[in-house]
């Protein structure tokens, strides 16, 4: 399974859904698979969550503190961070232009959902996320 960012920051922000994330998690057949798109994202996404809940700026401290719980979630889960290969930047790239916010598709994937899309994709593996915009890709179910 392909962990994208947003069910990293669901989890370790306590959001709603996370406990059904988990259990997807746990039920695994295999190792999950991260990429370094999904942790700068997770960490990213997950400052922004601890700045927003004490009302001020993502600071270097706040990032870095980010860094090391989404570090340890990754270390937790067993996670293996494959590289991004050149065969995973053009799938990424067919996904923005099918999926993608730039073609204004339903799923308007972005940046790192592209990514993300493309190692699910690359690896044949399903794709854990929070949202509903894979839900709109040839990845739901």
């Amino acid at each position: 399974m392909f962990v994208d960012a947003s069910a990293i920051v669901a989890v370790l922000n306590e959001e709603a859904g996370q406990s059904a994330l988990v259990k997807r998690l746990d039920n695994a057949a295999r190792r999950p698979v991260i990429s370094p798109v999904v942790r700068f994202e997770a960490i990213l996404g997950l400052a922004r969550a601890i700045a927003g809940k004490k009302r001020v700026a993502a600071d270097a401290g706040t990032i870095s503190d980010a860094r090391r719980l989404v570090d340890e979630f990754i270390e937790v889960i067993g996670a293996e961070e494959i590289a991004i290969t050149i065969e995973i930047g053009d799938r990424a790239i067919e996904a923005a232009m099918i999926y993608g916010k730039v073609v204004a598709h339903p799923a308007r994937l972005n940046f790192g959902d592209c990514f993300a899309y493309a190692c699910a994709k690359s690896l044949a593996v399903p794709l854990l996320y929070k949202g509903d915009d894979f839900a709109r890709t040839d990845l739901a179910g």
